[in-house]
């Protein structure tokens, strides 16, 4: 795990020798692969962080990654070696030591979404567009996790990145109740829903050159956010495209933050 920490510090710097170095390699030693059987029938392919020194008698809290579209598969594997900034970092001495947590990692299904609608509109209805069986079934792991391993209730917590970002948005929406903080990168939600999720701490982030998925959906449940009573935080990257989870994940403070939150009840 010290090596996971160096690693860390070169996303930081914004290179990709993480990749080059074995970070993947460290990654996929960490992360265990597993599977999950939907009421639906379906599976869901998944891998799981557990705590250093994990004990049955402490309850930990749960991060929940929600990767973006290249990430799509059936290895159980893509979903963290296609995009592994997040994974580095919640991985990382450097959280761990101080945050010791769960982190989960479903992949979403060659040709299938976190939510159905395109990214290229932004925002969306969630009248119009319901649930996905995928985020259905990532709903239903999370509820035998809790079972399996003793996590915190009130320390839930949900990131992800492009179509991982339209995710978190939605799932947070759909849940209101269930998660202390999200983190967005890159995604979109619906505006009209942002009262249901006003008082859940959420930090959102976006490059202004976005051309896969507009900033516009971004700005607009932040906005929405706060006409709604909200306190969002947004970090907005000028001359960023669509990688802005580099930056985002490397953010001085985000990862203080997000454990710091807590479910009231």
């Amino acid at each position: 795990m010290q090596r996971l920490r160096w690693l860390v510090g070169v996303v930081i710097l914004g290179t990709a020798a993480a990749a080059a170095a074995g970070g993947v390699d460290d990654l996929k030693a960490a992360f265990e692969a597993r599977e999950f059987a939907g009421s639906d029938g379906g599976k869901l392919l998944y891998r799981l962080l557990r705590p250093k020194g994990y004990d049955p008698n402490k309850a930990y809290p749960l991060v929940l990654v929600l990767h973006g579209a290249g990430g799509r598969g059936d290895d159980n594997w893509g979903q963290i070696r296609d995009q592994a900034a997040p994974f580095l970092a919640l991985a990382s001495d450097a959280v761990q030591d101080k945050h010791p947590c769960l982190v989960v990692a479903p992949q979403c299904p060659p040709g299938k979404q976190w939510v159905d609608t395109p990214w290229g509109k932004g925002s969306y209805s969630q009248e119009k567009v319901p649930i996905s069986a995928e985020l259905k079934r990532v709903l239903e792991l999370l509820a035998q996790l809790r079972t399996e391993f003793q996590v915190d209730a009130t320390r839930l917590y949900v990131t992800g990145l492009s179509m991982g970002g339209y995710g978190t948005w939605d799932i947070l929406a759909r849940e209101p109740k269930l998660f202390a903080a999200g983190i967005a990168v890159c995604g979109a939600g619906d505006p009209s829903r942002a009262a249901s999720i006003a008082k859940t701490p959420v930090w959102a982030f976006h490059g202004d050159r976005d051309g896969v998925v507009p900033v516009s959906g971004s700005r607009e449940m932040v906005e929405a956010l706060k006409k709604a009573g909200g306190s969002p935080r947004y970090n907005e990257f000028p001359g960023v495209g669509h990688g802005s989870w580099g930056p985002a994940y490397a953010t001085e403070g985000l990862w203080e933050w997000l454990f710091g939150q807590k479910r009231a009840g």
